[in-house]
């Protein structure tokens, strides 16, 4: 924990911001599967410089960027079979981080070893414990199998690192009323902004419904499934389901499907996000459809339209944290009825953070547990 996280004044009722210390006891993506091969990489994660490369059998090892001895960073090195060897001094690490030779002593010292993470693959994804790592349960990695049921499902995918934090992320997310107006033409539609909604909260994980029938679908929908002329209903079930992932489950409804096509499509969007630090994220995007999964031309039109919404969002965000970080003229940003979901997940993530840092925080003060 850095010194500003350590001096960070956890209160009562607050809720996570860009400063919030990260949430560390949280699966995240490490990188994609296809990203982690036996070339050596690097990546900065939660303010930590790992190294990321697979072992001869293909098993993918996270170990800190940084040689115990000099701080020369390892991704700079080279794997002789499963050993990982700093490019300085030469010392030798296995996959668990544990030094196993030293060529200028003729025995290694005890303490000569290297920070290891654990890592679970569950393609097309790279998972990452940063946290304590007595903690690092599999069963609390977000379930994501649609992305390889590809009997079931085609994706299409992209990733867009960018300068913001991930509660505004997070909170974009959830925020469905911005869709109109920041993405007109692809996701948003005034009709679904006005729309009813359901928001509740499950545990650490907050949960959206929203239904609209009999209502034009959107661009990312319709163009694709060949009924922007329709009206349809549109069933919306959304998540923001850990610090590392929000996604959601879209089903169209035609109610008059032409000869030969179905009478229900669904998208499932998935979201990973990966901080670098409180200013900084890396992230990744998914878009699934259970239809057509050999047209080319729809995986063409839905990775164009969904890096153009994105992109949006990540403009968005990222003069937002510009302002944040910049304006001198303290601001506190008022919150409307819409707004419920975002402070429900802001309130989960500032839980979350204060129980890392020790906090018990209750409705009437916040002390050290």
């Amino acid at each position: 924990m850095s010194q500003t996280e350590a001096d960070f004044n956890f209160q009562p009722g607050a809720y996570a911001d860009e400063s919030t210390p990260l949430v560390r006891n949280a699966w995240y993506v490490a990188g994609l599967s296809t990203e982690i091969s036996r070339d050596i990489i690097s990546r900065r994660l939660l303010g930590v410089d790992v190294a990321l490369y697979r072992t001869l059998a293909g098993e993918p090892v996270a170990v800190r960027n940084r040689c115990p001895h000099r701080s020369f960073p390892l991704a700079m090195g080279k794997l002789e079979g499963d050993i990982l060897v700093c490019g300085y001094h030469g010392m030798q690490f296995d996959p668990a981080g544990r030094c196993v030779n030293m060529p200028s002593m003729p025995i290694v010292p005890a303490n000569a070893n290297v920070r290891s993470f654990p890592v679970v693959e569950r393609a097309p994804l790279v998972w990452i414990w940063m946290g304590h790592p007595d903690k690092a349960d599999e069963s609390l990695i977000p379930d994501t199998h649609w992305l390889s049921d590809t009997d079931t499902w085609k994706s299409v995918t992209g990733t867009l690192p960018m300068n913001a934090d991930y509660v505004s992320m997070h909170e974009n997310l959830l925020d469905q009323t911005h869709f109109p107006f920041l993405h007109p033409g692809t996701v948003g539609t005034p009709e679904y902004a006005r729309s009813k909604l359901d928001a509740r909260r499950e545990g650490n994980s907050v949960m959206l419904d929203r239904v609209l029938k009999n209502s034009a679908p959107p661009g990312i929908y319709g163009i694709p499934a060949g009924i922007m002329h329709k009206k349809v209903d549109r069933y919306s079930d959304a998540a923001y389901v850990s610090p590392a992932m929000h996604r959601a489950f879209a089903k169209i409804i035609d109610h008059s499907p032409d000869a030969g096509k179905p009478s229900v499509y669904r998208f499932n969007i998935t979201h990973l996000i990966t901080p670098e630090n409180n200013g900084r994220i890396h992230y990744w995007w998914f878009n699934s459809r259970d239809f057509a999964h050999e047209d080319a031309e729809i995986d063409k039109f839905m990775f164009e339209a969904s890096t153009k919404a994105y992109t949006e969002d990540v403009d968005a965000l990222e003069a937002i944290l510009k302002v944040v970080q910049s304006d001198v003229e303290p601001q506190f940003d008022l919150n409307f009825g819409p707004d419920k979901p975002g402070l429900m997940m802001r309130a989960i993530l500032y839980e979350m953070a204060a129980a890392e840092a020790g906090y018990l925080l209750t409705a009437a003060q916040a002390q050290p547990a």
